[in-house]
């Protein structure tokens, strides 16, 4: 049994609830306490009578932190009205309160003196004079924010001093800074501001200055002064270039390289990595290499600490040390990458589960992170081991990756996917299971990444396709293609994610280019409708018409653009919905972009005008925006009475249009409408362009028309000629049969004359001869199209196989072609005369040639049609990188 509690309304429990209630207006009292009172309101008001200046000096000086921040927030702004006033009165003030800021107050000051030097409101001589003296005086803040803010700011403003102000006022006190005896916040500061003077002074300058800085600071007590200061190592070694770099930076990184600290270690290998090219073969083979080496073999054993930066690396290290490889070593360097590509899956693929121990979660992040920079360096691995090697050496690797548990590594793997098809050209069918995989991804983050590059992917699979590619069967080089891409269309949509949805409806308009007409008809062109009508997010339903427009646009069946035409029409633009409504006219502008002026007059001209009428305000405002395009479709005078139903439109919103926010509108429209041109149906000059781009259009849509007519000539052709050729197959069998029957009593013949007389003997020779001469003859070379049979001797050799027959030409064989007529024991054969047989093949011969011209002119003429549109794509007609494929 259930029992329900009543409230019980009594008096006694009535002043409950009020007890209830007047505590939780106590919680709010505390609230309004907090609120500023008359006298802190009154030390916050400032004279309005002051000018900026003076209003930023007053509350600097006796102002709350707050206001002073405001102040410094705004400085950049006082040094555009008024520079020489904001450099004597409020730039003092400021040194001043940042003696005593806070740390708010401090880095706005920070960003406000890099923005002073950016907007090159005083010269650089004022700044370093007023603004460099603040800055370096703030450098060894305690606060680390502090004086990182401030240490970005001092490099920038490096960039642009002269060599004599930095020598005076930054390296000359910097030999002090970067002594032992300093604090550790100062050396760290002094390691980087040497790396930025590298690139000012001439290499001589830095060898005798900066140099013997750079080794005191390599060899300092801290691991972090060293660690920052190997870093800096890349940008001191570019300053000083090679020579230098060989003699001094070299020897120093490989020093560091050993150090206890594993983060400078981690730094020296880092740095090793990035000045590669520096390097030459000598130093590569002799010192770098024996370097990478240990670094491999500790990443494993005793140093782990390196083992995510040595796995992001391992690309451009063997791409760099490549051609110093042995084969040995470039065995093991591969073996290396693929044992770091499955790294942390062991205990997943369910190989010795007890004798593992569980790893800590620290460490699967490591692992997942080493897998991921592995899937970063694919592409550079396949360089590594050549892309002709890819299935031998590498594909496993690739099938790993892409199936990884983790979706970072995934994700990894879709965004380098199109540089690994690239790669492999006309070998990129080994890798169609994968597309289909990580399309049918679980984790929409990977799809995203996949979608970016998807159109050139199918390009590259279509045209690269191996033995199946090929325009006749695109479709085979990509099995399972149009389900995963249906499906991952379906996972889209049913997430929350609708930018991702977007993205793939977008990418999707490239499917004429590799899929069949029908397949996007059947598969995508409803499914596009279906989500215009009912999707309720407005960028994924624009992204659905314009793609179900490009559908339409190559779609090669005319009443299936009827179709499609009609019910846009009826669903769209006569819908109960006005949202539905308003998306018919998003879709018209599609139309109006990617098709001919002749074709949106002829389909959506009038219907676009109904909306006049449409009783929403919204419907028909959007409608006044997009008259102007509607007018620039027309041509004249072929249009003339389009443009008078247009005119009439216009005059009824003038007329009777009531609300006053669509009423503006259409004033504004018409005189927008007043000042446009209207295109002739002849070309002119100003319009010579957009003319050109719409006769090419038109010209399109006719070639697409012509060339459904002439596939279905070629259909219907096809049909009577395999109804000709099951009668002729039919007739053969017959024949068959017939020349089988006359094979045996010939063969009773001879073996009852061999018995007979020297007279039978002579007569059966006479007619072995008659049938020789008679084979030789009906198998003259004119007539090769008819197939030679494998016994010449017998009468069955004249049965024939006929092919290509065409839709006008027949051999027909009657049952009277052959004879027979015993006489005696001798059973005499009578064949047909030479000369009917000739007379029968010649008429055969002449109609299957009539039948091939046929052929051939009608693909000669489809062969044009499919240049032209190659042609018009070429030309850029519309925004696609390849021509849509017209030929089934």
């Amino acid at each position: 049994m259930v029992f329900f509690a009543r409230m019980d309304f009594s008096q006694g429990n009535l002043f409950g609830y009020i007890e209830d209630l007047q505590e939780l207006t106590i919680i709010e009292r505390p609230v309004r306490r907090s609120l500023k009172t008359p006298e802190e309101i009154e030390r916050l008001t400032v004279d309005e009578e002051l000018n900026d200046i003076e209003r930023a000096v007053y509350l600097l000086s006796s102002g709350q932190d707050i206001q002073g921040t405001s102040v410094v927030a705004n400085l950049p702004v006082l040094m555009r009205q008024n520079p020489a006033e904001t450099l004597r009165r409020v730039l003092p003030k400021i040194r001043e309160v940042l003696h005593v800021a806070g740390v708010e107050m401090q880095l706005t000051a920070a960003v406000s003196f890099l923005t002073v030097l950016q907007d090159e409101s005083v010269s650089i001589h004022t700044y370093s004079h007023s603004f460099l003296h603040i800055i370096l005086q703030n450098l060894e803040h305690r606060d680390a924010g502090v004086s990182n803010a401030w240490l970005e700011t001092l490099l920038a403003v490096i960039e642009a001093l002269p060599k004599e102000t930095i020598r005076h006022e930054i390296l000359n006190p910097l030999v002090s800074k970067a002594q032992i005896s300093q604090s550790l916040q100062s050396r760290l500061v002094s390691c980087k501001i040497m790396g930025k003077l590298a690139y000012k002074f001439e290499a001589h300058i830095v060898k005798r200055e900066i140099l013997p800085l750079v080794k005191s600071l390599c060899q300092d007590v801290e691991y972090e002064v060293r660690t920052c200061m190997c870093r800096q190592l890349e940008h001191i070694a570019q300053g000083i270039g090679t020579e230098l770099t060989k003699t001094v930076v070299l020897p120093e990184l490989v020093e560091l390289a050993r150090d206890e600290g594993s983060s400078v270690r981690l730094a020296a290998f880092e740095t090793i990595v990035n000045l590669l090219d520096m390097f030459d073969a000598d130093d590569r083979s002799q010192t770098v290499l024996p370097l990478v080496k240990s670094f491999c073999e500790k990443s494993f054993k005793a140093d782990e600490s390196i083992l995510v930066s040595l796995s992001f690396h391992l690309g451009k290290l063997c791409n760099g040390l490549y051609g110093i490889f042995t084969p040995e070593q470039h065995l093991r360097f591969l073996e290396f990458y693929k044992k770091l590509s499955t790294l942390g899956l062991q205990q997943e693929n369910g190989h010795n589960d007890n004798q593992l121990q569980l790893q800590t979660l620290e460490q699967e992040k490591k692992y997942i992170s080493v897998r991921k920079n592995c899937a970063y360096n694919f592409p550079a691995m396949i360089v590594f081991v050549d892309p002709k090697n890819f299935h031998l050496e590498l594909y496993s690797i690739f099938f790993c990756l892409c199936h990884d548990p983790e979706v970072p590594v995934r994700y990894t793997m879709a965004i380098s996917f199109y540089e690994v098809a690239k790669l492999l050209n006309s070998g990129v069918y080994t890798i169609h299971k994968e597309l289909v995989t990580l399309l049918q991804d679980e984790s929409l983050e990977v799809l995203d990444a996949l979608v970016g590059h998807l159109p050139e992917i199918l390009e590259l699979m279509t045209t690269n396709g191996g033995e199946n590619s090929g325009s006749e069967s695109k479709l085979l080089s990509i099995p399972d293609l149009i389900p995963a891409l249906t499906t991952a269309e379906q996972r889209a949509a049913t997430s929350l994610k609708w930018r991702t949805h977007e993205k793939l409806l977008q990418k999707y308009a490239c499917l004429p280019h590799i899929i069949s007409s029908d397949q996007i008809y059947y598969r995508f062109l409803h499914r596009m409708l279906t989500i215009i009508l009912t999707n309720n997010v407005l960028p994924v339903q624009k992204a659905a018409a314009r793609t179900l427009c490009v559908y339409l646009r190559y779609n090669r069946k005319q009443e299936q653009r009827h179709e499609v035409i009609q019910k846009l029409i009826e669903q769209l633009g006569q819908g109960k919905s006005y949202w539905n409504r308003l998306r018919f006219l998003d879709t018209c502008e599609f139309i109006m972009e990617l098709f001919s002026k002749s074709f949106f007059c002829k389909y959506f001209f009038l219907p676009v005008l109904e909306l006049t009428h449409d009783p929403v305000a919204n419907v028909r405002m959007k409608l006044c925006y997009l008259l102007p395009k509607v007018k620039s479709t027309l041509k004249i005078p072929s249009d003339k009475h389009l443009l008078q139903q247009l005119e009439l439109c216009i005059r009824k919103l003038l007329c009777q249009e009531k609300d006053k926010d669509v009423l503006t509108i259409v004033k504004r429209t018409v005189l927008e409408l007043d000042r446009m041109d209207i295109s002739l149906d002849a070309f002119q000059k100003r319009f010579y362009e957009n003319d050109l781009l719409d006769q090419e259009k038109e010209r399109q849509e006719h070639l697409l028309l012509e060339m459904e007519q002439l596939e279905k000539e070629k259909q219907q052709s096809e049909g009577r000629s395999t109804n000709v050729n099951d009668k002729i197959f039919e007739k053969k069998r017959r024949d068959n049969k017939t020349s089988s029957v006359l094979a045996k009593s010939m063969t009773l013949s001879v073996s009852g004359s061999s018995s007979g007389t020297s007279a039978g003997k002579e007569d059966k020779k006479s007619k072995l001869v008659r049938s020789q001469s008679f084979s030789t003859q009906a198998l003259h070379p004119k007539y090769s199209n008819i197939d030679k049979c494998p016994n010449k001797s017998t009468a069955t050799g004249y049965t024939s196989s006929i092919s290509g027959m065409g839709k006008s030409c027949m051999l027909s064989f009657t049952d009277d072609t052959f004879r027979t007529r015993s006489t005696g024991n001798s059973g005499n054969a009578t064949f047909p005369s030479s000369s009917s047989l000739t007379t029968s093949r010649n008429s055969f011969n002449s109609a299957d040639q009539k039948n091939n011209g046929n052929k051939e002119s009608q693909s000669r003429k489809m062969s044009i049609i499919a240049m032209n549109m190659e042609a018009f794509a070429l030309t850029g007609g519309l925004n696609y990188h390849s021509p849509p494929i017209l030929l089934q």
